[in-house]
């Protein structure tokens, strides 16, 4: 996706690729309770534990948009309405004929008005629409991140201590952390964080292939004991009493970010190399199949399992996932170009200009 200003970094679309993969491929597993089984062989936990992808999406929003702020003012009002522009339109559509389908199967359309009301501070949006709504809460805290920014990076070491010991003051008092570290910005403020703090030490990652494998290794041998304990959703209960909550985001947040920005600066990428531009494409639809896919991903799964193919076995389910994934791109290409795009024209540039001297 191109901003505003006209930037476009073909890495970054793969990202959110990979992000958008690591959703559906957990959701498709959920045809036989796949995602509540064993931990499957190293190191598929990172799908198998699929909810990781939204957290990558939230990293990589933090590392992008101080990428394209990087030293610049902002015109707040301006942004804000450039964000709306992009986010809107599908999530309006989304919201829309998901209410359609309660009226015309006679559900509590008043609920589900309620609902959406509260969305704006709730995790109450459906189809992943509570994650867009978290966005939305990090746009309103941006200008004081980048504030900080300019102080000192260090400054940002704040954010997350303050947020990280908000948790556990809540966890102590209540008993679980869960559903605020993972449904609010109060847990995801974390990975906005440290996708920042990621762009800006990028020149301490560069290059470093070494270090980069240790860290991906690392984090998955991570998943996979998170997996092992429970996972998202048997780590005893849901929610999970776990503290592991506590810093479950800075955890993820934390790899991401210096995985993200290790593979942006360490590489030159090529829109015309066919893989990579197939790649970049999932990543450019990627706001869209994420939204979209919840109406496909399950019956997809259905159908393959009644009329081709047993996913009893959560391997077999894996395997099937990508090629199941493909059925998203056709979708994600419809809606990006004539759902998304069309309204990109009413985007105007928000930065101010650069201070001289």
């Amino acid at each position: 996706m191109r901003s505003s200003g006209g930037e476009y970094y073909v890495g970054l679309d793969h990202v959110r690729a990979m992000a958008a993969f690591a959703v559906f491929a957990w959701h498709f597993i959920h045809i036989h309770g796949g995602q509540l089984l064993q931990p499957l062989a190293f190191p598929l936990s990172i799908f198998t534990e699929g909810h990781t992808g939204v957290a990558l999406f939230m990293t990589l929003s933090g590392y992008i948009f101080a990428k394209l702020l990087d030293g610049r003012d902002i015109y707040f009002g301006k942004f804000i309405w450039n964000r709306i522009i992009r986010l809107a339109p599908l999530l309006i559509i989304v919201i829309g004929a998901n209410g359609a389908w309660i009226l015309l199967f006679g559900g509590d359309v008043v609920a589900y008005a309620r609902r959406i009301t509260a969305g704006f501070l709730l995790p109450t949006w459906p189809n992943g629409g509570w994650s867009i709504a978290v966005e939305l809460h990090f746009y309103l805290v941006l200008p004081f991140l980048l504030a900080l920014v300019r102080k000192s990076r260090f400054c940002l070491i704040g954010v997350l201590l303050v947020a990280i010991s908000f948790r556990a003051i809540w966890y102590y008092q209540t008993g679980q952390v869960q559903s605020l570290a993972y449904w609010t910005i109060v847990g995801r403020i974390d990975q906005f964080t440290l996708g920042i703090l990621g762009f800006h030490f990028g020149h301490l990652l560069r290059g470093r292939h070494g270090f980069a494998v240790s860290i991906l290794l690392s984090f998955l041998v991570f998943y996979w004991f998170f997996d092992r304990a429970g996972g998202f959703y048997t780590m005893t209960t849901y929610p999970s009493p776990s503290a592991l909550w506590v810093v479950m985001t800075t955890i993820e947040g934390s790899a991401y970010g210096m995985l993200i920005s290790w593979y942006d600066t360490s590489f030159r990428f090529s829109g015309k190399h066919p893989v990579s531009k197939l790649w970049a494409s999932v990543g450019a639809y990627s706001y869209s199949i994420y939204l979209l896919h919840f109406w496909i991903v399950f019956r997809v799964a259905n159908f393959i399992n009644n009329h081709i193919l047993d996913l009893s076995n959560p391997y077999i389910a894996l395997l099937v996932a990508p090629l199941a994934f493909m059925l998203m791109i056709p979708l994600g290409y419809l809606s990006f170009n004539f759902i998304e795009t069309p309204f990109l024209r009413y985007r105007t540039r928000y930065l101010k200009p650069r201070r001289l001297g």
